[in-house]
Formats: structure tokens, sequence, C-alpha cells
């Protein structure tokens, strides 16, 4: 079976670790320092926190905003559903958003009608990839919390994603893009938000900080992404181009956007259940690329969200990983040319 994920750990990271517990550096350290810079340059931001998880980092955010209880933060019903937990946990108020049936992105008309519903910040989750119209997005005057976890790599008009937002958090979850078994980066890219980061941060309890084992193994992946996402942008060329050949085509793109490659997402104008059943007789894991939204955790609270609905029940992504062996590709093209 091909894996929708590969979990081979790499002799740098491997090496990485192995100094972090030789030299029994495995909390908060100079590994972290170090992270926090690369992180910098990465993205164009002037400062970074590593933190534990991506919900605290969402709650550091959130603090260092400003912002007063039970504000209204709004969310895509198609983002992460840590995004709605956590703004919760943290006492703000989830304002929950439907998505373009076409694009999967929130559209500048829902982020309008949210802040006339008391929404006060814009938590923007940018799934498999993908960017809204940034200017729009901007455009409305509203603080924006970019959640990179999927996207980082992304262009918009040149710009990266993660340049945006007044704070924006690289996930650094199994699953994200940029993977150290757990955590979070929290960046802010201005100096003036920078410095508010920094002043939070130094009064972090320890426990709450990125520990540098953690760290070593996100540091690796950083340094390495340019040449994976080269990789991996290859590899995405020759599954679209099979995708062309059936009946299926993927998610179109905002204008002025290069998308990261987060896997490769398919909105199936079938069933999901039939194109997973017809993948797995070909020896490839295929899931539901939006299977740990909001709209599927929460289906009670987002009965409204009718196409965010739609696509959580019918996108399905595939495997596609830096380190995917050409027979698997073959096969992987072989598969998507033919889908019923």
């Amino acid at each position: 079976m091909i894996p929708l994920w590969s979990a081979t750990i790499r002799r740098k990271e491997m090496d990485a670790v192995l100094t972090c517990l030789v030299e029994e550096k495995v909390g908060p350290g100079a590994c972290l320092n170090r992270l926090g810079s690369a992180a910098c340059d990465f993205f164009g931001a002037e400062g970074a926190a590593g933190l534990r998880s991506p919900s605290l980092a969402l709650g550091y955010a959130l603090r260092a905003l400003g912002l007063p209880p039970e504000s209204g933060v709004a969310l895509s019903a198609l983002a992460p559903s840590w995004h709605y937990t956590a703004v919760r946990s943290w006492g703000y108020t989830p304002v929950v958003l439907d998505v373009d049936g076409e694009t999967a992105l929130v559209t500048l008309d829902s982020l309008d009608g949210a802040l006339k519903r008391g929404a006060r910040v814009i938590l923007l989750a940018e799934p498999l990839g993908l960017l809204p119209d940034m200017d729009g997005v901007l455009a409305l005057e509203t603080p924006v919390i970019e959640d990179v976890s999927q996207s980082a790599g992304s262009l918009y008009r040149e710009r990266r994603a993660g340049s945006f937002g007044v704070f924006s958090i690289l996930g650094l979850e199994g699953r994200d893009a940029v993977t150290a078994g757990g955590g979070a980066l929290l960046l802010a890219p201005r100096k003036r938000d920078a410095a508010v980061l920094k002043k939070h941060v130094e009064e972090a309890e320890p426990i709450d900080l990125l520990p540098d084992l953690n760290s070593a193994l996100a540091l690796t992946q950083l340094k390495e992404f340019a040449k994976n996402e080269e990789r991996r942008k290859k590899i995405a060329g020759e599954f679209n181009a099979a995708l062309l050949q059936g009946r299926h085509r993927a998610f179109p793109v905002t204008d002025g956007v290069e998308p990261g490659i987060y896997g490769f997402p398919v909105p199936l104008g079938s069933g999901f259940k039939d194109v997973k059943q017809y993948a797995a007789r070909k020896g490839i894991e295929v899931d539901q690329a939006f299977a740990g939204s909001i709209v599927a955790r929460f289906p009670d609270e987002t009965v409204p969200c009718v196409n965010a609905r739609s696509l959580f029940l019918r996108t399905a992504l595939f495997p596609l990983y830096p380190r995917l062996t050409n027979s698997a590709a073959v096969s992987i093209r072989k598969a998507l040319g033919t889908l019923p």
C-alpha cells in the first residue's frame, strides 16, 4: 500500500535528534533559537516564537493583539477543528463561515458578513496550499492571523504565505507541511508586532516553549524545504496532467497565487467511497482531505455551511511527498487518469 504520508526519518533528521540527546539538550534552548532565526529568514518575518502546540500559538497571538474576551474570531468551516476548539478555550467566540464551493476558500463577502456579525479578527485558514485574494482580505482592515501549516511555500504575487497577517502560525504537527512531531511557530512579519510577541514570550512558562528535540527536526526540514518543494512540484505537475485525462479536475487557483504543494487534493464529482475503494485496489491510500475540519467534527454547529460540507464529503487527498518512489508515482498517475 502506498501510504498517504511518509513516516521516514532521514539521516540528517536522526543526526539532529541524536545530537540533542547526546548533549542532553531536549528542553527549549539554542536549537529553538536557531529555528526561530531560520523561520524568520524563510518567511521574511521580524520575530518568531516556538510553542508546544498550534493552540498555544493561537492563544499567544490573540493575547498579543489585545483582543477583549468573548470577541468574535472569523473561521472557515474547512479550517482544522482545533481552530474552533482553541478559540473557545481561550475565551473568544468562533464565527464560522461557509466557503466557496469551487475554491474551498472563504470569500470576501463572507468575511465582510462575519465582521458585521461581530468578528474582530480573521483566523485565515490556507488549506491544501491554496490562498485567497490576499489584497482583498487585507482591504477589510481587520487583524489577520494566517495559519500557514498547509500553505508554507505558497506565494501570492511573489510574496510568501505567512507574510500578510499580523501574526502567522506554522504548525509542526505530524501532518503539517513542516513537521517536528508536534508544536508550532508563531511568526510576526513586522517589527512592531515582533516586539509585542517578544514581551509575551519572555513572560511565558518554560513548559509552553518548543523543546530543542522538536526544534532540531523542524530546523532540518526548513533548511531542505526548497529542495523538497521542487521535487513535490514536479510530481504534482505529472499528477495534474494525469488527472486531466479523466473526469475530475484539481482546485482552481486564485489569480496571482503560486500554491505550495500539500498532498494532491482532488474535489470529486463522484462519491468518495467509490474512489477510495478504487485506489485501495491499486494499493494507494486515499483519505478525505478535510477529515479533520470544523465541519467534519462539529456537524450540528455548521449546518448552514453547505459548500464546506459538500467539499468535506467529496474531496480526496492522494499521496504526494518528496520521497515518493518513482514506481509509486507511476501507480498514482495511472489511478488519477482513470478514477470513477
